[in-house]
């Protein structure tokens, strides 16, 4: 049903009420608020709007319903320590090996000294002629050195028996035939690389034959096997307790650029059981041998064992390889037995000679 008594106030025609407004201005009906309060315009609403400290049309926007809560994170766990547990030392050769080679070179040089003085000769010669073709043969492989071995091995032989037979003066003399034996020998091939080839077969005739004819100078001695028997142990005992003590308490790296190994524990480690063993072997072992000279003796081959050893991992870095060779199960090559050996014969002797004399 239509209600018609209420009329919508007619517009009155003209110009608008306020005489600023244009002639098409029509007024804005004025609209009371829930509290009956009447706004004029709209800045004046924007301002009660804010002073009531809501929205202008109240009743138009819906309450906000409050933001629910994050879910509580949960507590990180504890950091734990990424680092792999510590492993145990581990030996890096095969030991069983290692020593039942090491029993087996003792037991033949043992015999050979006991049996016949020219025996261990031999075993000399033997050596030092596998040795020279190790040598040779890594740096013909790794450097393209030509180091001439004929010579070098016939050479190196006589230089061991010479110094057995005529001491020092013949072990020289052989020593410089070979090195001239090696010149000519080279000129058998293209001049290219002569000078590389050659220095470096002068270089092996002196490390391997020439060092290793001191050994066969100790053996001419009255009491020579005894004289070989401590020169063979102090280095033994030296390289043992070198080893032991620097796997068990090695922490200070000794020369880490050429040896990784080597500790300064163990070098202090091989110090203290050379001379504790040379002290034993001057008492008992060498004719008019005293305990403090053993003292002596077992610091000069732990120091020179040392640097046999550094020497020879020197040359196997710059070859890039481990071992010289193959030969011994558990030890490498023949040379990686004679690193240590090589350089101390010749102090063994010079100091054996000053304490006790050559005869």
């Amino acid at each position: 049903m239509n209600d018609t008594s209420w009329q919508p106030e007619p517009v009155p025609a003209g110009p608008a009420y306020d005489a600023q407004a244009g002639p098409h201005t029509r007024p804005m009906p004025i609209v009371p608020d829930a509290a009956g309060r009447d706004f004029d315009d709209r800045e004046a609403r924007d301002r009660g709007a804010a002073a009531d400290g809501g929205p202008l049309f109240r009743a138009d926007t819906p309450p906000q319903e409050p933001m629910p809560s994050p879910p509580p994170t949960p507590p990180s766990p504890a950091p734990q320590d990424a680092s792999p547990p510590p492993q145990k030392k581990r030996a890096g050769r095969d030991l069983r090996a290692a020593i039942g080679v090491g029993v087996g070179l003792g037991a033949v040089i043992f015999a050979s000294l006991l049996i016949v003085k020219a025996v261990f000769v031999g075993v000399v010669v033997v050596a030092v002629v596998v040795g020279l073709w190790e040598l040779t043969s890594r740096l013909q492989e790794k450097k393209g050195i030509k180091a001439p071995l004929v010579p070098l091995a016939i050479g190196g032989a006589a230089m061991v028996i010479a110094g057995y037979v005529r001491g020092a003066e013949g072990a020289w003399v052989a020593m410089a035939l070979t090195v001239l034996a090696v010149l000519v020998w080279r000129m058998t091939e293209p001049p290219e690389d002569y000078l590389k080839d050659v220095t470096a077969g002068a270089f092996a005739a002196f490390y391997v034959p020439f060092l290793a004819t001191f050994v066969a100078m100790l053996l001419t001695a009255d009491d020579g096997p005894q004289r070989v028997i401590t020169f063979l142990a102090l280095t033994v005992v030296s390289d043992t307790g070198a080893y032991a003590v620097g796997w068990r308490f090695g922490k200070t790296k000794l020369a880490p650029r050429i040896s990784p190994g080597k500790t300064r524990e163990g070098l202090f480690g091989a110090v203290a059981f050379a001379m504790a063993a040379g002290a034993l072997c001057m008492e008992f072992l060498i004719d008019g041998g005293v305990w403090w000279q053993g003292l002596v003796l077992g610091f000069a081959v732990a120091v020179s064992a040392t640097l046999g050893d550094l020497g020879e991992s020197m040359i196997k870095r710059d070859l890039g390889i481990k071992d010289m060779g193959t030969l011994l199960p558990g030890h490498g090559g023949i040379m990686d037995r004679l690193d240590s050996l090589l350089p101390t014969a010749p102090v063994v002797w010079l100091l054996l000679a000053a304490f006790v004399g050559t005869g």
